[in-house]
């Protein structure tokens, strides 16, 4: 009941957006670290003239909630799994064909999901 409207929109500021931060801290990926940085500092150089500070930093997390909602959508409705029963034992590439599926053929799917709904040859 809560999953779509809470989870999603979380996925990609909380858990992959800061944890990719807090891991290359930890690791001491000090290159790595700051090659990330310098999109905030290329993002408020561009935009800092033409919005408030206020603006600029809600603009980040609005970007990140709807494209970690866009990218459950997309990842979800073709690995939703199909008829698997690990008592079969088939090999790996069977396996692969029955947990996925391809979605309907559109031409607002294709671009909205980039080609992603033939997720069989993807």
């Amino acid at each position: 009941k809560f999953f779509f409207p809470a989870l999603p929109p979380l996925l990609f500021p909380t858990y992959f957006h800061c944890h990719t931060f807090y891991i290359a801290y930890t690791k001491k990926y000090w290159m790595d670290l700051a090659w990330m940085l310098t999109f905030y500092i290329r993002f408020f150089y561009t935009y800092g003239s033409l919005l408030e500070t206020k603006t600029l930093n809600s603009l980040i997390p609005l970007h990140r909630m709807l494209e970690s909602s866009w990218f459950v959508w997309v990842s979800q409705m073709n690995h939703i799994p199909m008829d698997i029963d690990y008592d079969k034992n088939l090999d790996w590439m069977s396996t692969q064909l029955q947990a996925t599926c391809n979605v309907e053929q559109s031409l607002f799917n294709d671009w909205f999901t980039g080609h992603l709904n033939f997720q069989i040859e993807h």
